[in-house]
């Protein structure tokens, strides 16, 4: 799985108070989101991203949460007709703009490109359209979206159902219902109480 847009989409959580916390909110929270996820942004180009060269500011919170809303927009189609994650359901962008913001993103790193070492294995390359590390890291999270979306495992997407949760989470065993047992435990003594105290 490509998870780096997996990884954006997890940056809307629940804030452990009933609201839902955002961690691209503010420019610490940004940067340390950039940092942690280099890593990955070097899968999807195959070569070494240095995550320092990006100067982060509100430009580049919006240009993240633009992608992130996209990718959680496409992530409510995947799951319908099941209920999106309840962070989502009031600013779900339309099909064709989520596709649209996706793919756009995803012209920053220009066409892909064989490379085969001689003594190694074959391997894809992006040849970027630009070489701004803010225009690769958001090119690398519009390639991660598209490849998890025309993957194997797009079809075990699910947006878990518990109260005050707003994950997204991929389904291991068919009979998985929440994200986490947290949430499962959660839902199970509230479904409880409810019972008892309703009648």
């Amino acid at each position: 799985m490509s998870v780096l847009a997996f990884e954006l989409a997890a940056t809307v959580r629940h804030d452990g108070q009933g609201g839902v916390a955002d961690g691209l909110a503010t420019v610490e929270g940004t940067r340390e989101w950039i940092r942690a996820n280099g890593p990955l942004v070097e899968g999807v180009l195959g070569r070494s991203f240095d995550s320092t060269l990006i100067t982060v500011d509100g430009g580049v919170q919006e240009r993240l949460a633009g992608v992130r809303r996209a990718v959680r927009s496409l992530f409510a189609r995947v799951v319908s007709p099941a209920p999106p994650s309840k962070a989502d359901a009031s600013r779900l962008l339309a099909p064709a703009e989520a596709l649209r913001l996706l793919n756009e993103a995803a012209d920053g790193l220009g066409t892909a490109q064989l490379d085969w070492p001689e003594e190694g294995e074959p391997v894809t390359r992006w040849s970027a359209g630009s070489s701004g590390p803010l225009e690769l890291l958001v090119g690398a999270v519009g390639r991660s979206g598209i490849d998890f979306l025309t993957g194997p495992d797009r079809h075990r997407l699910r947006a878990c159902p518990a109260a005050r949760c707003v994950k997204y989470f991929l389904q291991d065993d068919p009979r998985q219902t929440w994200c986490s047992p947290s949430c499962g435990n959660r839902e199970r003594v509230n479904r409880h109480y409810q019972r008892k105290h309703a009648g």
